[in-house]
């Protein structure tokens, strides 16, 4: 049998001629959260509650359009891709109806990214359960299977949904996050992870509500998985591995007073009800409660106020048809009454709470539960029914286990479930920034170290001038891959989320082309993602729909490193022809004026302009797309920060990595490694170089032992730039130095005033 294209040893991955692979990647795409028929997203309120009769068919993106996206992708040195879809995509029409023609575009998508050489891994993507519930995920029908009613979360705040709210404009950023704590989803999660313990009255089709939901989605994963396999050309060549659901929650269970908010909730904002108040809205009563808004410093309360559905309920009504969907509910389970009534929480005749510590021990234990206990049992059991879900269909299948996100992981290490084809995959965003879309240079906080107790009090978690403030987010990372180490086994780790807002500061940006803020808060987080000792990352996202006026289309996030108003980083697109392998020779200082330095050479003398960038990244089936953006935040567009996320990166890289870096302001790029054997000639260790921070006509090497040529190629699909180093064996270094440009300034201003950052480090900033 053939070699794996990719396959693990240890903690690394390695290629078929046994190289460190470092994975580059990025989500593709944002727009796969919601349907193209009708086309829905957030924003949008008409044929909303039709949700069995819609089709994801076109996402992530159209088959005439994939090639522009792929190649973008490619060139931009992109080599990872994590594949978003949804559960509804797959089993929108009702129970075990899979949607074939969807699962064909997809099949078809696939084969296109394996002509970029991608690799990819599948998604099953969900926020706060799914798009009725106030984000993505899940179909229409298992809110009704839950007994809940969609249609009176408005009324009964138990879900903040962006397509229902008055003005969609309006709907408060950030706010959707909070749905993990409103009634729908604390119902529905404790339900998929925990009902047989929880909610042992809740019986369909002969299941515990548990079994049933979690059943149909690794199911339709299952079927999913098979249909890949079926195509033959995909399993393994380009599709690697799956993902076990993205940002996992443990709903109610843990909760030690559910008439308290827990100490451990550190999200707020808007109205934030304790789970007791949200029981008592569901069921049609008033409540005040205190309203919380977020600040640099994390939730504060900002007062209160007063919520009344005036007697709607969040549950189905008693005369509700529930035969629609082919499910035979059990007789005890009732219909028009709060589920937590029927297992003897409440008391609906008077609303006294009777059960507060119901969730608080495992009843079949007694053992009180927190995050850790909830993770190692119930997501655990869930985790193993994925797992072979997938592997009864791809047994190679490299396996992405994601654990509720900044939660202490599972402790998987020397056990069974220390599976030597798992994957540590984390997510981590800068809170301070993601919930302010503000980049604050000055100071931010060490969340994580708070987490974990490493200070006395918050004030030492805070992190003062840019420096200390990009160490933090470097030694977050380095903390939470250590931490699965420490847990999980000698896995390799990807961070599968990382990212930052583009709409900063009421969206500056887009009304001046400087994107100073974006481009200092993206080198921050790739800083932290070169410097922290993991495997590789997928930063999220990339969105073909995006636009200055609603971001990505979902909830008021704006994340995605492309957009429709913006324009892309410009690349030199001429790949060496046969005579004109190596556009460099070898050189071992970085000392111009020394005899041994070189730099990169080429025959083609071309210039970037608009018009051969259009014709490289153009395919001529797909005609120029256009947003309705209004004109003030529309006509100053820009790079959109490319030159912080366009950077070098290790490929492949002959033994091991002991360490590599972009310094962008410098435009310097350095790696180590250390080797066994010596780099062969069909096997060098490959560096991606970004023509436009090292044109092949102004790069300078400098390597501790060997040779190196620079090619441009088209061997994957579309030109990239690749540094070859055929080196010794023992520790070894590299250092390319390319052409220090002036970042962050919009389209036909490159030569104008410096952009903001550097107007402030040409003033001699101290803090920074």
């Amino acid at each position: 049998m053939a070699p794996l294209r990719l396959r693990i040893e240890g903690r690394t991955f390695r290629d078929s001629k046994d190289r460190e692979v470092t994975l580059r990647g990025i989500n593709v795409a944002a727009d796969a959260k919601f349907p193209t028929s009708p086309d829905l997203p957030s924003n949008k309120r008409a044929h909303f509650y039709d949700g069995d009769n819609v089709s994801f068919l076109g996402r992530p993106f159209s088959i005439d359009e994939a090639h522009t996206h792929f190649s973008r992708l490619k060139r931009w040195g992109y080599t990872l891709i994590r594949y978003i879809f949804t559960w509804e995509a797959v089993e929108h029409a009702g129970p075990g109806k899979y949607d074939e023609e969807w699962i064909q575009h997809t099949i078809q998508v696939l084969r296109l990214a394996k002509g970029y050489g991608f690799y990819v891994f599948m998604d099953p993507h969900q926020d706060v359960w799914s798009r009725f519930t106030g984000g993505s995920g899940a179909p229409m029908w298992t809110i009704y299977a839950v007994g809940l009613n969609p249609q009176a979360f408005p009324a009964t705040e138990a879900a903040w949904v962006h397509n229902t709210y008055p003005d969609p404009a309006e709907y408060p950023k950030m706010i959707w996050a909070t749905n993990y704590t409103r009634l729908a989803c604390q119902v529905i999660f404790t339900m998929f992870f925990a009902g047989k313990e929880f909610a042992p009255r809740a019986i369909i089709d002969g299941k515990n509500i548990q079994d049933y939901l979690q059943d149909h989605f690794t199911g339709a994963c299952r079927h999913l998985a098979l249909r890949i396999k079926e195509a033959v050309d995909l399993e393994n060549d380009v599709v690697i591995g799956w993902e076990s659901m993205n940002e996992p929650n443990r709903g109610l269970v843990g909760f030690q007073d559910i008439s308290a908010i827990p100490s451990e909730q550190k999200l707020q904002k808007g109205p934030s009800p304790t789970a007791w108040q949200a029981i008592l809205l569901g069921s049609g009563r008033s409540c005040e409660m205190d309203t919380w808004d977020f600040g640099g410093l994390g939730p504060y309360k900002s007062g209160s106020t007063l919520v009344d559905p005036k007697g709607e309920m969040a549950w189905l009504p008693a005369d509700y048809d529930d035969s629609k969907y082919g499910w035979k509910r059990d007789p005890g389970w009732k219909l028009g009454e709060c589920i937590w009534a029927q297992h003897g929480i409440w008391d609906p005749s008077n609303d006294i709470l009777l059960k507060k510590d119901y969730f608080a021990k495992d009843p079949e234990s007694g053992r009180k539960i927190d995050y850790e206990y909830f993770t190692n049992k119930w997501f655990m059991s869930y985790y193993r029914k994925h797992r072979e879900a997938i592997t009864s269909i791809h047994p190679d299948a490299i396996l992405f286990c994601q654990p509720p996100v900044l939660e202490i992981p599972p402790s998987l290490k020397d056990t069974e479930d220390d599976d030597p084809n798992m994957v540590f995959s984390p997510h981590f965003y800068d809170g301070v920034t993601l919930m302010m879309k503000k980049w604050n240079r000055y100071w931010n906080v060490d969340v994580f170290g708070i987490l974990r107790g490493k200070y006395l009090s918050p004030a030492f978690a805070i992190k003062v001038g840019e420096t200390a403030i990009r160490n933090c987010f470097r030694d977050q990372l380095s903390a939470i891959r250590r931490e699965g180490v420490d847990y999980m086994g000698n896995h390799p780790c990807v961070f599968t989320e990382i990212g930052i807002p583009y709409d900063m500061d009421d969206k500056y940006a887009y009304k001046t082309g400087d994107y100073a803020s974006q481009l200092s808060a993206m080198d921050a987080n790739h800083f932290a993602l070169e410097g922290c000792g993991a495997n590789g990352y997928a930063l999220w996202v990339y969105s073909a729909m995006n636009n200055h006026e609603w971001g990505d289309l979902w909830n008021g996030e704006d994340l995605s490193i492309f957009s429709l108003d913006d324009k892309p980083l410009p690349l030199s697109p001429e790949p060496n022809t046969p005579n004109q392998k190596s556009a460099s020779t070898s050189t071992v200082s970085l000392d111009r004026s020394s005899p041994a330095y070189s730099e990169s050479r080429s025959n083609n003398n071309s210039p970037i302009s608009p018009r051969n960038l259009k014709q490289t990244l153009s395919m001529p089936a797909l005609s120029p797309q256009k947003s309705n953006t209004p004109a003030e935040i529309g006509s100053n567009p820009g790079y959109r920060a490319a030159e912080a996320y366009v950077r070098p990166s290790p490929m492949a890289t002959v033994g091991n990595v002991l360490s590599y870096g972009f310094d962008l302001r410098n435009c310097v790029f350095t790696l180590a490694l250390e080797c066994k054997e010596a780099a062969t000639e069909d096997a060098p260790t490959e560096i991606f170089l970004p023509d436009y921070h090292f044109p092949r006509d102004g790069t300078g090497v400098e390597v501790s032992s060997g040779k190196w040529t620079t090619v441009v190629d088209d061997a994957d699909g579309a030109t990239i730039h690749r540094l070859r180093w055929w080196h010794s064996e023992g520790k070894q270094s590299l250092t390319a130095k390319g052409v220090k440009r002036t970042p962050a300034t919009s389209l036909g201003q490159e030569d104008e005033a410096p952009g903001y950052l550097e107007q402030c480090r040409q003033s001699g900033c101290d803090i920074m």
